[in-house]
Parts: C-alpha cells; sequence; structure tokens
C-alpha cells in the first residue's frame, strides 16, 4: 500500500475560471477526476492535499478523509508519492513508480516519492514549490508516460481517448442480462456496459462503433436518445431525447437534451432543451437555456483563441467551444461564440447576437451590454435554490468559497467592464 499526495503547481491558474471553485487535480477527463484516477490504480493507505489555502475548507468538508495542506502527516512512518494534479498518467506508469525516481514529462515534475525523514525540508511549503524542487534534484531523473494537461481544452481533447482507456481499466463483467426491450446496441457487445440500475426506455440507440459506452448506476434514458461511444454517462444523469456524439463525459446528476458533442459536463449540469453543446466543458450547477449553443469551429477553419482570465490565448486547435465554470446561468437562445470563456456565477440574456467571449465571473450580459452581475446575495439565493432541487446544500464553507472567488476576480471584472464600455463608445463614435 502507498500513500499518495495531490499537489497544484503554479500551472494551475492557467485552468481558470474551471478551477477558481475547485483544485486543477478535480477537474474531469474520461470517465474521471484526474485525483479519482490515481486513486482508483493504486492501492492507497491513505491521502491528502497541497492546494491554494481558500479552497481548503470546501476540500476537507467534502473530503474529510483527506488531509489537507498537512506537511507534519508526512513525517509519519511510511513514504508519501507526490503527484502533479496536472498528469493524466497511463496506469502502467503508476504502477512503476519507485522511490529514488522524480518522473518529468518535457521538463515538468510530474511524481516524487518524499520519504518521512525529508519532511523538514517541506516545512516552509508555499505555492512555488520550490521545496518540493529541490528535493526532485537529488532523485534520478526519469521520463513518464501519460499527458500533462496544460489549458481546459487538453481535458477535452483527450477525453475520447481516456475515455476508451477508463472503460478497458474498468474490467467490466461480461453482461448476461438481456438489453432493454427495443433498445438498438450497434457495435461489439463487449464495448457497451448498462448498470443493472439504469432504466432505458424503448428506441433508445447505443453505438459502439467508435468505442465504449459505459452508463452508470440510477441513469435514465428516454426514448429516441442516441449515444456514440466513446461515451460516459455518470450515476444519476438523465438524457430527454439527446444525441450524444463520441469523445462525451456526462457526469452524476446532470439532465441532459439536445446535441453533446466532444465535451465534459462535470456533473449537476442542466442542459434540458434543445440546443448544440460542442468542444467544451461546463463547470457544476450551470443551467443552459433553451435553445443555448455554441459554435466549435471558425468559418475559416483557423486556430481558435480563448480568453483566459481575459488573456487572448491560442489553442492551436480548430475544434474548441466554451468553457463555463460554476453556478452560471444562460437564458434561451443564447449564443455563445468559438472560443467563450465564461466565469463563475455570469448571467447571460441574449439579445439576438453573439455573446461576448470574455464573461468574467459575477458579470451580467444583458442584451449584448457587459455589466455588472446582480447583486452577490441574490446570487447566493440563486445558488441556494438550485442545489435544493437536487437535494444538496449550500454550506457555510461553500458560501465562503464563492464569496472570496468574487473578491480575487473583481479586477478581472473591473477591466473587462471598462474595455467593453471603451470599445462600446469607440463604436457609437465611429457612427
Amino acid at each position: 500500500m502507498v500513500r499518495v499526495a495531490f499537489f497544484e503547481d503554479q500551472a494551475a491558474s492557467h485552468f481558470h475560471p474551471l478551477t477558481l471553485c475547485r483544485p486543477v487535480f478535480e477537474l474531469v477527463c474520461g470517465q474521471f477526476s484526474l485525483r479519482e484516477r490515481v486513486l482508483q490504480n493504486l492501492d492507497v493507505s491513505a491521502w491528502g492535499v497541497f492546494v491554494r489555502e481558500y479552497i481548503a475548507e470546501t476540500f476537507r468538508e467534502e473530503h474529510p478523509e483527506a488531509q489537507v495542506n498537512a506537511t507534519m502527516w508526512l513525517a509519519d512512518d511510511e513514504p508519501t508519492i507526490f503527484i502533479n494534479g496536472r498528469w493524466l498518467p497511463d496506469t502502467e506508469a503508476l504502477w512503476h513508480i519507485e522511490p529514488d525516481d522524480v518522473g518529468v514529462i518535457d521538463g515538468t515534475l510530474a511524481y516524487l516519492t518524499v520519504d518521512p525523514a525529508e519532511t523538514p525540508l517541506l516545512a516552509e511549503w508555499d505555492e512555488s514549490l520550490e521545496p518540493l524542487f529541490q528535493l526532485a534534484r537529488t532523485r534520478r531523473r526519469v521520463d513518464v508516460g501519460g499527458k500533462l494537461v496544460s489549458r481546459p481544452w487538453d481535458l477535452v481533447e483527450h477525453n475520447a481517448r481516456q475515455l476508451v482507456w477508463d472503460f478497458i481499466t474498468a474490467g467490466f463483467e461480461p453482461v448476461t442480462h438481456a438489453p432493454p426491450e427495443h433498445v438498438a446496441l450497434l457495435g461489439p457487445g463487449d464495448l457497451i456496459h448498462i448498470d443493472p440500475a439504469a432504466k432505458l426506455d424503448p428506441f433508445v440507440v447505443l453505438d459502439a462503433r467508435q468505442g465504449p459506452i459505459s452508463i452508470d448506476p440510477g441513469v435514465v434514458i428516454q426514448s429516441f436518445t442516441r449515444i456514440e461511444g466513446p461515451c460516459h454517462v455518470g450515476r444519476g444523469s438523465q438524457l430527454f431525447r439527446a444525441h450524444v456524439r463520441g469523445g462525451t463525459t456526462i457526469g452524476p446528476q446532470c439532465r441532459i437534451g439536445g446535441e453533446v458533442e466532444g465535451s465534459i459536463l462535470q456533473g449537476f449540469v442542466n442542459k434540458y432543451h434543445d440546443g448544440f453543446l460542442g468542444h467544451s466543458y461546463v463547470c457544476p450547477w450551470v443551467n443552459l437555456g433553451a435553445q443555448s449553443s455554441n459554435s466549435d469551429l471558425k468559418n475559416d477553419y483557423s486556430p481558435v483563441k480563448v480568453p483566459l482570465a481575459g488573456e487572448l490565448i491560442d489553442t492551436g486547435l480548430t475544434k474548441v467551444g466554451c468553457f463555463i465554470a460554476d453556478h452560471s446561468k444562460t437564458a434561451l437562445n443564447s449564443l455563445f461564440n468559438t472560443g467563450s470563456s465564461i466565469g463563475v456565477m455570469a448571467m447571460l440574456l441574449p439579445g439576438g447576437e453573439l455573446l461576448p467571449k470574455h464573461v468574467p465571473s459575477f458579470t451580467s450580459v444583458w442584451h449584448g451590454q457587459l455589466a455588472p452581475g446582480l447583486p452577490l446575495d441574490r446570487l447566493l439565493t440563486a445558488a441556494r435554490s438550485a442545489m435544493n432541487r437536487r437535494n444538496v446544500e449550500l454550506t457555510a464553507a461553500g458560501e465562503r468559497l464563492l464569496r472570496h472567488v468574487h473578491q480575487i476576480t473583481r479586477a478581472e471584472r473591473d477591466d473587462a467592464i471598462a474595455k467593453f464600455e471603451q470599445k462600446r463608445s469607440g463604436q457609437t463614435a465611429a457612427r
């Protein structure tokens, strides 16, 4: 058995706005978060995390079994494997970690084993990770397999491959019960796993000719839904006459309709109505109103740029949708441009045109105008109501987290609104 500690390096900030409310290793790729995958593939006796201090309280609340920012825990009897939260490992790489090695990918630290006797060297732990890097210099360097994700679109780009790998390593037992009546299964039967506790109505199509499909307990799939692999549908989710294309992960307790392609819906996402979502990542508690759709391909097929925290980043990819952070809401007929970034608790009301590509946290778009958002207390009340509908509580710690995110995103918000107003004034003067 081994002990594991997950850490965030400075590049975790490159995943904003998706990581404003969570550590980078809680983001999903394939069937699982990066943390869940490691814990499932190693025989772990105990685990801990080193994260930004402002998210430590909610992480302790959600994972009481974890040691959070606790350097003294490392002084216990057994060595601890430190794992970079951005590492998307091959299973074999996890199984072959040696105590004297430091695993690297393209020169970046992926893992390192720390002996209890070395704990005093980590006493001054900070986000620079310099004490860990100093220890890494004393180890034998090993180039390891897997991927080190660097930006939000990396998760989407690798999702189809990871879904296939997760299905293979899950070791599903061969299906011995007959498929639900009038459900069409296309492709190899051993690439489709339907949990016995899932409910599929007649005239559902599961097409595994391009990759595996896994359906968790409590899933409900209505008639005239088509799912193409590779795809995973998480526990308790419901699909309503949906067309789900390959490379899609639907996390737990989602409500999905319309067309979804090559996207990750982390969990507790509501996209009940028609509309297209493609090559996107959507965080929990997002509600996409009827006919909300995004573009994921430019007319000239050129690489897409995405504004992260206001900085325009070239993805180098031609297929990129939108990235939507926690608790954001769209009204009906909202239209996202290619490569859009939507922050935490944004409120979007369309005005018959494309929404701005950069919508910072706690702002509103009212009929094409980027503006300060609703009062924070009102947003928290709305979040509390939405969560209560799924029997989930917005705890005091969760509220403190959102209030802190509101503070640390103020500069980005004010700067974006000022630039929007300046641009609009210039356009008015030009007329």
